[in-house]
């Protein structure tokens, strides 16, 4: 990350004044905003039981015509998804065209749902002048059928996934390379390049289908207006719609034009009569060599340019699209290739200032791919609940079931915008804490975008009216991290750093919903209102012994040390907020006290819950548990050390003490309130008392701490933390600490044993759904929360103080020098290492050997907690993306993150 002296000049390159000039000139309008899948999603999912996999799955996906959106293969759209352009590929051997990415669903795979292609985001700007990807497609038939038949025949989840490259098809790299990229030459003049190389020690044909269609907009409503795709002379396929400009797509070499309907294939599916020239049209005529599916007419609303070609070994070829506005100039092939080097050119430029002082190429470029990832991650998402749970007026009615089913207290939920997925295939739907984290790392090249996204999941068409934040459509009603303040400090703190200029607009917008959050908080997860926190899932879905978004088994209720930790952390951002607001407007200093105060209390519970009580705070262990509450009043600490009792690190505030003569309320409030209550002051704070009139200097003169822990707990997690037997490894924290391996923790209940224990890779069981697992691997969200945590307890204590690093090892180090360290081996993920080889790629086997793929670096969701290699998701650089953070020392405090900000 530069400084913010040097990042103010990413302004003034010509990606800043494009960014600069969004808001008037369109240049957001286009970009990546096609999923990589929209089959088995909950939107398109209109059966009676709520298996959205299996209503829509991938073989129906070429035939059926979707409600809500798009997809394909390194798509591009508009921003309302009207327009969609997306590449399709044949080999001549497959059973279908290659239009969209394959994969299990979660019921085939043994690891939960999984895509079994070989694709990378490569680079992208934030206004989409230029994106490039890199997709492998083998020469022989794809092993659809094999995939799905040795996944499923790796029942168990102690075995691998079964990957595409262990099929063999992939020997002597019989595949091609295909480069896609995007450029502008202006806001709505979108150039296509495809670069394809022949791997392959054999010569081999390929056909390119760059298709172009409307997303079906009329099928779901009477006597709508249909648009039209039609051949011209040139030949060039003018588009239009009702409303808006003509425009056209060119093919600048020789190419036919095939055409379709995109609606669905009722006779294919249901054995119904349905749309002449269905969507699978232009498949089927290609697989089969006719013409006689597609119309005749060379009109529709789907349509494909076809050319085919034969590479020898090692051949290159390119082939150039171009879709535009009708009265836009006619671009030779020429004229093509300068938008493509300059758009390049000012990629470089843009990314050059961005990384001035990064002297690592290595760094460099794995930072450049993560932010791609980001950029590549944008997608349309639409979904209107209580449309979805009426019923369209043309199509037969839902089951009276999905009435009381999935979501139906979310029918306000209206979304159509462009929104920072988990990922594209995998995760094709925002998540609310997910999206905080993005938001984060986008800020470091659209802070607009970022801010953007932050006031959108607060819009009443998004938040409850309760005041709960949306967290995914498999469940909206579900409960994530409430991350949300804090993300939008940062961005905050980011923007103002790029801009010089503190928005301190955006900043009150989200404040005043995310006191309605708060709220929902309080009264809804805060059952006996003894501030701790029963939040449910909380995204780390399989850390505990139960599922805390059921019923437990035992009766009772779980009291959390994350959930209580979560709120916390909430308080104090949302009293930095407030103080920041109060340097306008004093009415804030009443808010930020208030938040103090809720601060105060929590800090209280998670000490000692109730006078006859016992805290979350197990002093024999010297860590923070989750306490099982039973029905007959007894308390039972859930003895397992995990992230649950590390995340309280992450409450922590430093205030300057000049706030005193900045806010003298706030000061004189909280200072009563501490003076009068020395045991809340005790617990948690290193304020003192002082003169009546404001705090007295901390320990490092004109700083003031904020944490859930003294120094002597601080010491005491810190030990845990940087324990190799425990959670530190090679490649940052473990989500749960190492000892688990030899001493699990078991419960019995009822005859039932319920146990926890270490497990680096993929879950080993089933245990609350999904391919996720946190009970050992590697998070990338959590562990630049506790970097952060760290830095910010460092402002504090000085360099001074030392702490163990690693724990037993008699090297000691600053806090700031611990956060660089874990900085320093989370980078290591992605690095290449003294073999050459990064620990990220160790999961690719024979793959991570090959020249053309080790410098296309895949962000998984989460990582080995002993070799680092990539697991889960193989794309989800929304939160992994972070990474992009932490390429130097002291990353998150160059922009002041970490700093009083009204000072």
């Amino acid at each position: 990350m530069p400084e913010a002296s040097d990042v103010r000049h990413l302004l003034d390159t010509a990606e800043g004044r494009r960014l600069r000039s969004c808001a008037t000139e369109g240049w957001h309008r286009w970009g990546p905003y096609l999923s990589e899948r929209q089959w088995g999603t909950v939107r398109e999912d209109y059966g009676a039981d709520g298996t959205a996999w299996d209503y829509l799955p991938h073989d129906h996906a070429r035939s059926r015509a979707y409600r809500w959106g798009e997809d394909g293969i390194a798509g591009f759209s508009d921003d309302k998804q009207l327009w969609c352009l997306s590449l399709a590929l044949w080999n001549g051997h497959d059973p279908i065209l290659k239009e969209r990415m394959f994969g299990l669903t979660n019921a085939e795979g043994n690891h939960g749902e999984d895509v079994k292609e070989l694709y990378w985001f490569l680079d992208g700007t934030p206004t989409h002048s230029y994106m490039r990807m890199l997709y492998k497609y083998p020469h022989a038939e794809f092993p659809y059928a094999d995939l799905v038949a040795e996944n499923g025949r790796r029942k168990g989840r102690d075995l691998p996934e079964y990957e595409l490259a262990d099929t063999g098809i992939l020997a002597e790299n019989r595949c091609f390379d295909i480069t896609i990229e995007y450029a502008k030459a202006g806001p709505e003049d979108v150039l296509m390049r495809v670069t394809i190389i022949n791997r392959g020690p054999e010569a081999a044909e390929i056909h390119i289908l760059p298709h172009l269609c409307f997303r079906n907009t009329w099928s779901w409503r009477e006597d709508p207006k249909r648009p039209l795709l039609r051949l011209t002379e040139g030949p060039v396929v003018e588009a239009s719609r009702a409303t808006g400009p003509k425009r056209l797509f060119t093919a600048l070499q020789p190419a036919e034009f095939l055409f379709c309907e995109n609606e669905t294939n009722s006779e294919r599916l249901f054995g119904t009569k349905g749309a002449f020239h269905p969507k699978d049209s232009i498949n089927d005529d290609v697989i089969a060599g006719t013409r006689t599916h597609v119309n005749p007419l060379r009109e529709g609303t789907k349509c494909a340019a076809l050319s085919r070609h034969t590479l020898a070994p090692g051949e290159l070829h390119v082939l150039r699209y171009r879709l535009n506005l009708a009265d836009e100039p006619a671009l030779g092939e020429a004229e093509f290739e300068k938008v493509f080097e300059r758009r390049i050119v000012e990629a470089d430029a843009f990314y050059a200032v961005l990384q001035h002082g990064m002297d690592s190429h290595d760094a460099r470029l794995v930072q450049r791919q993560a932010l791609a990832g980001m950029l590549w991650s944008k997608q349309f998402y639409h979904f209107d609940v209580r449309r979805w749970l009426m019923g369209d007026p043309t199509q037969p009615e839902p089951p009276a079931s999905r009435l009381h089913g999935r979501n139906h207290e979310w029918a306000h939920l209206n979304n159509a915008d462009i929104i920072s997925m988990p990922d594209t295939w995998e995760y094709p739907w925002y998540a609310a804490w997910d999206l905080a984290f993005h938001c984060v790392t986008f800020a470091l090249i659209d802070p607009e975008f970022a801010k953007g996204q932050l006031v959108l999941l607060t819009r009443e068409w998004y938040m409850h009216p309760n005041g709960q934040l949306p967290a995914y459509e498999w469940n909206f009603g579900d409960v994530n991290p409430p991350v949300h303040a804090w993300a939008a400090l940062r961005v905050y703190q980011l923007d103002a750093a790029l801009t010089g200029q503190p928005d301190r607009g955006f900043l009150e917008r989200v404040f005043h919903k995310l006191m309605l959050n708060f709220t929902w908080w309080v009264n809804r997860k805060d059952a006996q209102g003894r501030n701790v926190f029963q939040g449910g899932f909380l995204g780390l879905d399989n850390i505990g012994v139960f599922d805390r978004s059921s019923p437990l088994p035992t009766g009772g209720t779980i009291d959390q040390a994350d959930g209580t930790a979560w709120m916390a952390m909430y308080t104090l951002n949302l009293m930095r907020i407030a103080l920041e607001l109060s340097t306008e407007d004093r009415v804030y200093e009443d808010i930020a006290t208030k938040f103090f105060e809720h601060f105060l209390y929590i800090a209280e519970a998670m000490t000692d819950i109730g006078a006859s009580g016992r805290g979350l705070w197990d002093e024999a262990d010297q860590f923070f548990y989750d306490v099982l509450e039973l029905p007959d009043g007894r308390k039972l600490p859930l003895q397992v050390r995990s992230l649950v009792g590390l995340i309280p690190l992450c409450a922590v505030e430093v205030l300057d003490v000049k706030l005193r003569d900045r806010f003298p309320g706030f000061a004189r409030r909280a200072n009563w309130m501490l003076r009068n209550r020395p045991d809340l002051a005790a617990l948690v704070s290193h304020w003192s008392q002082g003169d009546g009139e404001g705090p007295p200097p901390g320990p490092n003169g004109d700083l003031l701490l904020l944490s859930l822990l003294r120094r002597h707990r601080m010491k005491a997690l810190l030990a845990r933390l940087l324990d190799e037997t425990e959670f530190l490894s090679d490649h940052g924290i473990r989500a749960l600490s190492k000892a688990h391996a030899d001493h699990p923790f078991v419960l019995e209940w009822d005859s039932t044993r319920y146990a926890v224990d270490y497990e680096p890779a993929e879950s080993k069981t089933g245990t609350f759904g999904g391919n996720s697992n946190w009970r050992g691997p590697i998070w990338m969200p959590i562990n630049v929360l506790l970097i952060e945590a760290l830095d910010r307890f460092g402002t504090f204590h000085g360099a001074e103080t030392r702490f163990e690093c690693p724990t037993g090892s008699g090297r000691y180090l600053s806090l700031p020098e611990i956060a660089d360290e874990l900085s320093r081996r989370i980078c290591k993920l992605f690095l290449r290492g003294p073999d050459g080889r990064r620990p990220v790629h160790v999961s690719y086997g024979a793959l991570a050997n090959d020249p053309q793929v080790q410098d296309c670096i895949p962000f998984h969701e989460y990582f080995h907690g002993e070799t680092g290699a990539g697991l889960g998701a193989m794309h989800q650089t929304g939160w992994t993306g972070l990474v992009a953070l932490l390429f130097r020392p002291g990353r998150l405090n160059d922009l002041a993150m970490n700093h009083a900000i009204y000072s």
